[in-house]
């Protein structure tokens, strides 16, 4: 399922976040790039310091509070978030995210986009499909959800630098279509007026999640 989350963070903590990254050190992305992505990927991370603890903390706990995202993902957990810096003429090529990240299986990819649009040229996030690839740039503080499984690149950036946080979850429920399925019963509940349909479909939702939740 790919999900777009317009408003994970307000433009103050995107400020703030754009602020710290400043003074952050950065190293070569290749470092945490799997096997075969190496040969692919061109781009800056974030070192290991204080200040990228605390971007991952509270970029973390809005993901968690984030009703959309827990319906969407039901994390199980998620892995260490990375903050990753794109300049003119870094790329990330067409790869597939490694099925196995720190110990846990990655169900589901995201992006947090925190630099202006406006700012830069390319570093679009291209997904590919069955029947096309999807180009994503959202504005700062704006999250996009795909699938692990996808192949996905980032476009060559040709003009100002691209940031953005990339993490990955597994899921409470393993099957992309169950969590779909979940996803849109919690969206019907919540459309409906309190009553006896509303009652039937929390009951089903939780029957469901009963059955399929791996635990």
């Amino acid at each position: 399922m790919f999900l777009t989350i317009p408003d994970l963070l307000t433009a103050a903590e995107v400020a703030a976040i754009q602020q710290a990254a400043r003074s952050m050190p950065f190293g070569d992305g290749r470092a945490t790039a799997g096997r075969y992505a190496q040969a692919v990927k061109a781009n800056d991370q974030a070192s290991p310091s204080p200040a990228l603890d605390a971007l991952n903390e509270k970029v973390s706990g809005a993901l968690t509070r984030h009703s959309v995202f827990a319906s969407a993902v039901r994390p199980r957990v998620m892995t260490r978030l990375i903050l990753s810096r794109y300049g003119q003429g870094q790329t990330y090529g067409s790869h597939v995210d490694d099925a196995l990240m720190q110990g846990l299986r990655t169900d589901v990819s995201f992006t947090l986009f925190l630099s202006d649009p406006d700012t830069y040229d390319g570093g679009e996030l291209v997904v590919q499909d069955t029947l096309e690839d999807r180009a994503i740039r959202l504005t700062p503080g704006g999250l996009v959800i795909y699938p692990s499984s996808s192949l996905h690149r980032v476009a060559p950036v040709t003009r100002g630098t691209r940031l953005a946080v990339v993490g990955w979850a597994q899921s409470w429920v393993r099957s992309a279509e169950q969590r779909e399925i979940l996803f849109d019963l919690d969206r019907s509940i919540v459309a409906l007026d309190a009553g006896e349909l509303r009652e039937t479909l929390l009951k089903t939702r939780s029957n469901l999640l009963r059955m399929w939740a791996a635990y």
